[in-house]
């Protein structure tokens, strides 16, 4: 799969499969702290219902850690974005700078004078 293009865009770009791994590898991580934001939320309910004390203290650690995996899932997302942005843009600029090749190649030949 190393060197493969996916070309899952309607403007025809082309992303490494280095970078659609990198995407993969993100988006399983976000999945793993939703499954455990799942199970914290649960927890927390369930304590939150028994209104017992030493429930209802142990909620403060679970929410704390709900937030900084809420965090941690928002940082994710930014940098997905940010990888999926500078992907894009280089695979514009690769295809802007190819098309600005050939262009001046062709107007190479068309200024030469005739005869």
């Amino acid at each position: 799969m190393e060197g493969d293009t996916f070309s899952g865009f309607g403007n025809g770009t082309q992303l490494d499969s280095k970078i659609v791994h990198t995407f993969q590898k993100s988006f399983v991580q976000v999945q793993n702290i939703f499954d455990q934001n799942r199970l914290l939320i649960n927890e927390i309910n369930q304590n939150h219902e028994s209104k017992m004390p030493d429930d209802l203290s142990r909620n403060v650690g679970l929410i704390r850690e709900l937030n900084n995996n809420i965090r941690k899932v928002a940082d994710l997302y930014g940098d997905l974005s940010t990888s999926f942005t500078k992907s894009i843009d280089a695979s514009s600029e690769g295809d802007s700078n190819g098309a600005l090749k050939s262009d001046a190649k062709a107007s190479q030949k068309r200024s030469r004078p005739a005869g």
